[in-house]
């Protein structure tokens, strides 16, 4: 699962990673939350690569109400989902990220951790997107976060990871000709479990509310200790 992740790198770090020619402003986002707009690399009508922004949240089209939407999708049964499939076959982006936060534990004593790729300081989730409009001509786009099996020692903190793709496959991942699902499969198992490192950091991640660089510092062990009895 993922339920909160960052974005804090330059305009031209995105640009070059993701190839495309313009970035819009962007300001650091260290506590990205569900139902916020999120930074995402589409593929235009041109075939270029372009960078929009989708409500994180994905709303179906066919959906009688822009509610709350799903915010992550399981990458094996999304092409079987009736919210999920179309939007699997036509409607594929990438959503830049430089670290996402899990929780450990249960009831009130989770302690969030902050996951990185140590390989990489810029990575991206597989995404899926729709479009919504509404009978009072209201429109939106929104978006959800593939998930899969976590491996190694990132199962301490959940089962699931964001499913993050190598750069190799963003291409494929992207073209809006590749619509038979059977046709990304190979996809699934480019996730980078065995390059994932994480730490635990301050509960101010707990709420949306926080948006500055000190939600993903190295939490002092002492702090650890002291939260966790």
């Amino acid at each position: 699962m993922c339920g909160r992740f960052s974005l804090a790198v330059s305009p031209e770090d995105l640009a070059s990673h993701f190839s495309v020619a313009e970035v819009p402003t962007l300001s650091p986002r260290y506590n990205i939350a569900p139902s916020q707009p999120v930074l995402a690399v589409q593929e235009a009508d041109s075939g270029a690569r372009e960078i929009t922004h989708f409500r994180w949240g994905l709303v179906p089209s066919w959906s009688k109400a822009f509610g709350q939407g799903w915010i992550n999708a399981r990458a094996e049964t999304a092409a079987e989902k009736p919210s999920f499939k179309a939007a699997l076959r036509r409607r594929r982006c990438l959503i830049p990220t430089d670290g996402f936060y899990e929780w450990k534990g249960s009831g009130k004593r989770k302690q969030p951790y902050f996951i990185h790729l140590h390989t990489r300081p810029l990575f991206a989730f597989a995404g899926i997107w729709d479009h919504w409009q509404g009978a009072d001509g209201s429109e939106f786009n929104s978006c959800a976060i593939l998930t899969t099996q976590s491996h190694g020692p990132i199962q301490e903190l959940h089962p699931r990871i964001p499913m993050i793709l190598n750069p190799e496959a963003y291409t494929q991942w992207l073209d809006r000709q590749v619509q038979d699902p059977r046709d990304l499969a190979f996809l699934w198992e480019t996730a980078y479990p065995q390059e994932l490192k994480f730490y635990p950091v301050s509960t101010l991640v707990n709420s949306p509310k926080h948006e500055d660089p000190e939600c993903r510092q190295p939490l002092d062990p002492g702090l650890l200790q002291n939260a966790l009895e």
